[in-house]
C-alpha cells in the first residue's frame, strides 16, 4: 500500500521533460499565480458519501467556484449557479439513529430524510445560521444565528426562539426609593394599577409555562455587560453564556492612510490598539437554565492555580524600578490580581463542548496573562464549575493543540495538550486519571472521533519533523497505525459514514490536491490535477531536506537547500538565507509551501549561480514546546543563533564565500533580517527586510504578549528583542519594502526605523513603500517589484 500511494504521488508531482527549457524570469515567477493553477481548498462529503465538493479560485478574479467529483473518480465538474442551489452544505452532522442529516447551506439550515431523500428547508432568512445539532432522541434539531438559539422539531417545525437574552436590567426589578413607597401609600389607584400589572405578569407567566409555543420570558442579563458568546445544550435544557464588561477599554487605536484612492483624497483606516494598551477584557460565564427560568453565575475561582502569579518575579523587579524612579502611582498599577483574569479559549478551539445527551459540559478557559489553560466541566446541580485539567508554562500556552471533546460515552473527556513536551492527544474519564493514547517526540494535530467513537484520525510527524501522514489511534489506547503515505498531508475529512477519507495533499510544487482513501489505507485516489500545462511542464529543483547542528546547545535545526545538481560546482559561490514568515510556522515541510513564489525565486538564484538555505529555526513550528519556547523574553536571540549556524554550514560544507551570503524575509522573517543586520553587522552582505516588525511595542496584543509579557510589566523583553534599539549598529546594506496599508505591521513600523537611521546619518539603507498592498500582496506588479528590487540587492552586493 505504501508503494502504491507513493507511486500515485511520483505519478502527480512527475513533469514532462522537455529537451531545453528557458530560462526562469522575474516577469514569469512573480506573475499573477493563475498561471500555476490553484489548489484545491475546502473539500467536504456529501450527505450521503458518494461525492466530494471543493472549491477552486476562478481565473482572473477572487470568486471561488463549487466544484464536485464522484469520490470513486471520474471527471470533476463545475457547478453552475442552478447546480450550486442544490448542492449539499458542508460539515453535516446525523442524528443518533443516522435518520437525518443536516447541514448549512448559503446561510440557512436544511434538514434531509435519509430514506426518502426529502430535504426541508427549515430557515429562509438574512441571518447567518450555523451550528446545527440533533437532540439525543433524534426528535430537536437546533441551531444558533449569532447568539440566539432556535430549536426545529424534525417531525415538523416550526422554528422557535429558545431563549430571549437581553443585556438590559430587568424592568421588574427596580428598587423602590422612599418617594415610590410613599405614592403607593398615598394613592390607591396607583395600589390598584400596580396590582393588576402584577396579576397580568403573573398570568402570563402561567400561560408561558403550560404552552410551549409562546415565545420565551427574557432574561435579563444587566446593562454593563456584552454578550461575547453563547452555548446551548443539544437537548434545549440548558444554555452557557459567556459575558464581559460592556465599558471595557478598548484601547487607542491606531491609523493607517489610504493614499490612492477611488475619491482621490487621502483616507484613515481605523487598525488596531497596541499591545498593552488593551489587555482582552475578562470574561464570565452564566449559567441559564431554560427549564425553571433561573440563572447562575459560574465563577472560576475553583481554578487551580487561578490565584498565582507566574509573573511575581518580572513583576516585583519591574515595580521596584519604577518605585526607585519615584513613579510610585504607575507601580501600583502593577500589583497582581488576587485572582487572575480568565477568557474562554474559544478562537483555536470549540471553547464550549456538550456531551450528546446534553448532561455534560465542558469549558476551555485561559488565563489573560496565557500562562495557563483549564478544561472544566460544568456541575448542574451545585451550579459550579469543576476543574478537569491544567495545562501550565512558564512561558506562554500554544495558539495550536486545544482541540478537546467528549468521547461517545459522554463522561469521558479527550484533548489535546502540550504537557509532556509535544501536543499529544489524551482522554480523561470526569474526576479520573489522564490516558496518553499518542506519546513520542512528534507533533499530533487535527483529531477526528470516528462515528462509532471507537478511534481517533490524527495528522502527525511522526516519521520526521517534515513529514505529515494520517494516522489512526483506538479511543481506548493502542497502537499508532499509519493510514497515508503521502508525506505531504495538508487537511482531511471523514465521510459520512466513516469508511473513507477524503485527503488534501500536496508536494513541494504541486498546489494541494485532492484523494480519498480507505480508512484502513485502501483503494487511494487521485481525483484532482488542477495544474497549468505550462507550469506542469516545468522542471524544479527539488529542495533537499538537511540537517544543520547547532553550535549553540539547540541539537538539530532542520532547512531545506536549493543548489545545482552537482553538489561540487557550488564551490565559491554566493548564497542566500531565506527567513520564513508568522514565527511560529513551519516551512521546511514536503508539501506545497506557502512561500511558493520565494520557492521559484530561489530557483532563479540557483540558476544564476547561488545556493540557498530556508531554516526552521528556532519558535517554528512543529518541533515541540521547547523549541517554540526558546524565544521567550528574547525573540531574535536564539533564531539569529540558528540562522548564523546555517551560514557556517554552507561555508564549511557548500565551499560558499563568507562575505557573499545575502539574508532575506517577510514579516517575522523581516524582523529576523534585521536583528541579523544590526546584532551581527558584517555577517551578511546584504538583507532585504520585507513588512518587517522594527519595535514589539506597536504591534498587536494577542500575539506580542505572549512572549514578551506587557510592555509596561516587562519593558527590559521589549527592549531585548526590538531592532530598533539596535539601530546605531548598522553597517551592511538594507533594502525595507513595506504595504502602507498594511493592518497587520503597519507600516510606520519601518518609517520609525527609517527616520532612526537618518537621525544616526546611517548610510546604503533605502526603502520602498506599496500604497496599494496590505500585509500579504496580492497584486502581481507590486510583487514583481518588491522582487525586482531584492535581486538587485543581491546582484550588486553578492555577485562582485
Amino acid at each position: 500500500m505504501r508503494v502504491l500511494a507513493a507511486a500515485l504521488i511520483t505519478a502527480l508531482a512527475a513533469a514532462p521533460a522537455l529537451a531545453a527549457q528557458p530560462p526562469l524570469d522575474m516577469e514569469t515567477i512573480m506573475a499573477d499565480p493563475d498561471w500555476i493553477g490553484p489548489p484545491v481548498e475546502d473539500a467536504y462529503w456529501s450527505v450521503d458519501g458518494s461525492q466530494v465538493y471543493y472549491s477552486l479560485k476562478h481565473d482572473g478574479t477572487p470568486v471561488r467556484d463549487l466544484w464536485r467529483v464522484a469520490a470513486d473518480g471520474g471527471t470533476p465538474e463545475r457547478l453552475d449557479p442552478a447546480a450550486v442551489a442544490k448542492a449539499d452544505g458542508g460539515k453535516p452532522v446525523f442524528d443518533r439513529d443516522r435518520r437525518h442529516a443536516a447541514f448549512v447551506h448559503h446561510g440557512d439550515i436544511l434538514l434531509r430524510d435519509l430514506a426518502s431523500g426529502t430535504t426541508v428547508q427549515v430557515t429562509r432568512s438574512g441571518a447567518k445560521e450555523r451550528d446545527p445539532r440533533f437532540s439525543l432522541d433524534g426528535r430537536l434539531l437546533t441551531f444558533r444565528a449569532d447568539n440566539d438559539w432556535f430549536a426545529y422539531a424534525v417531525a415538523g417545525g416550526p422554528v422557535s426562539q429558545v431563549a430571549d437574552l437581553e443585556a438590559k436590567d430587568d424592568p421588574e426589578a427596580k428598587k423602590s426609593d422612599g418617594l415610590t413607597d410613599d405614592q403607593q401609600a398615598l394613592f390607591k389607584t396607583l395600589r390598584d394599577l400596580r396590582s393588576d400589572e402584577k396579576a397580568m405578569a403573573a398570568d402570563a407567566d402561567a400561560l408561558s409555562a403550560a404552552d410551549p409555543g409562546r415565545a420565551p420570558k427574557p432574561f435579563w442579563l444587566g446593562k454593563n455587560v456584552s454578550i461575547v458568546d453563547t452555548s446551548l445544550s443539544p437537548d434545549g435544557r440548558w444554555m452557557i453564556v459567556v459575558t464581559e464588561a460592556k465599558d471595557a477599554d478598548k484601547g487607542k487605536v491606531a491609523d493607517l492612510t489610504h493614499y490612492v484612492t477611488d475619491s482621490g483624497y487621502a483616507e484613515p483606516e481605523a487598525t488596531r490598539s497596541y499591545v498593552g494598551r488593551k489587555d482582552p477584557a475578562p470574561q464570565s460565564l452564566r449559567l441559564l437554565d431554560l427549564k425553571t427560568h433561573a440563572s447562575y453565575d459560574l465563577d472560576t475561582k475553583t481554578l487551580p492555580g487561578i490565584g498565582d502569579d507566574p509573573l511575581a518575579e518580572i513583576r516585583a523587579k519591574t515595580v521596584a524600578a519604577l518605585r526607585k524612579e519615584g513613579r510610585k502611582e504607575r507601580a501600583d498599577e502593577l500589583a497582581a490580581p488576587a485572582k487572575r483574569p480568565a477568557i474562554v479559549n474559544a478562537e483555536y478551539s470549540p471553547g464550549i463542548v456538550w456531551s450528546d445527551d446534553g448532561r455534560e459540559a465542558a469549558v476551555q478557559l485561559r488565563a489573560i496573562d496565557n500562562k495557563d489553560r483549564w478544561i472544566a466541566t460544568v456541575d448542574f446541580d451545585r451550579h459550579a464549575l469543576v476543574s478537569q485539567h491544567r495545562l501550565t508554562d512558564k512561558a506562554w500556552i500554544n495558539w495550536d493543540g486545544n482541540d478537546f471533546g467528549w468521547l461517545r460515552d459522554g463522561r469521558t473527556l479527550w484533548y489535546l495538550s502540550e504537557e509532556s513536551g509535544y501536543a499529544q492527544l489524551y482522554t480523561r474519564p470526569l474526576g479520573g486519571k489522564a490516558t496518553a493514547l499518542t506519546a513520542g517526540r512528534f507533533e499530533v494535530d487535527h483529531p477526528v472521533l470516528s462515528p462509532d467513537g471507537s478511534r481517533f484520525y490524527v495528522r502527525t510527524n511522526k516519521v520526521a519533523p517534515y513529514s505529515y501522514d494520517i494516522y489512526a489511534v483506538p479511543a481506548k489506547g493502542g497502537e499508532l497505525a499509519r493510514i497515508t503515505h503521502f508525506e505531504g498531508l495538508d487537511d482531511f475529512t471523514l465521510s459520512p459514514d466513516g469508511s473513507r477519507l477524503a485527503v488534501l495533499h500536496s508536494s513541494p510544487y504541486v498546489p494541494s490536491q485532492l484523494a480519498t482513501i480507505g480508512v484502513d489505507g485502501s483503494a487511494p485516489r487521485e481525483l484532482t490535477d488542477t495544474r497549468k500545462p505550462a507550469y506542469k511542464a516545468r522542471e524544479w529543483i527539488a529542495p533537499k531536506i538537511v540537517q544543520v547542528p547547532s553550535k549553540h546547545g539547540a541539537g538539530t535545526i532542520w532547512a531545506k537547500f536549493y543548489g545545482p545538481a552537482d553538489a561540487a560546482a557550488a564551490a565559491s559561490r554566493p548564497a542566500v538565507i531565506f527567513v520564513h514568515g508568522a514565527g511560529y510556522l513551519q516551512n521546511v515541510h514536503l508539501s506545497y509551501p506557502s512561500y511558493f513564489r520565494e520557492q521559484m525565486f530561489h530557483n532563479l538564484l540557483v540558476q544564476r549561480g547561488y545556493v540557498v538555505l530556508d531554516m526552521d529555526y528556532r519558535a517554528s513550528k512543529g518541533y515541540g514546546r521547547d523549541w517554540r519556547t526558546a524565544i521567550y523574553r528574547q525573540m531574535g536571540h536564539p533564531e539569529l543563533d540558528d540562522l548564523l549556524d546555517g551560514k557556517a554550514w554552507l561555508v564549511a560544507n557548500h565551499g560558499v564565500d563568507p562575505k557573499r551570503v545575502g539574508i532575506y524575509g517577510g514579516s517575522y522573517g523581516g524582523f529576523m533580517t534585521l536583528m541579523a543586520l544590526l546584532r551581527a553587522p558584517g555577517e551578511f552582505a546584504a538583507g532585504a527586510a520585507l513588512r518587517p516588525v522594527t519595535d514589539w511595542t506597536s504591534y498587536n496584543h494577542e500575539y506580542t504578549s505572549n512572549i514578551l509579557n506587557d510592555p509596561q510589566l516587562d519593558p527590559e523583553a521589549y527592549k531585548t528583542s526590538s531592532p530598533i534599539h539596535y539601530a546605531e549598529a548598522l553597517a551592511d546594506p538594507l533594502l525595507i519594502e513595506h504595504g502602507l496599508i498594511d493592518d497587520n505591521v503597519l507600516a510606520s513600523d519601518s518609517i520609525r526605523l527609517y527616520q532612526r537611521f537618518i537621525e544616526l546619518h546611517k548610510t546604503n539603507f533605502w526603502m520602498s513603500l506599496y500604497p496599494l498592498e496590505r500585509h500579504g500582496f496580492v497584486h502581481a506588479d507590486s510583487w514583481y517589484d518588491e522582487y525586482r528590487r531584492i535581486d538587485e540587492l543581491f546582484r550588486e552586493r553578492l555577485e562582485k
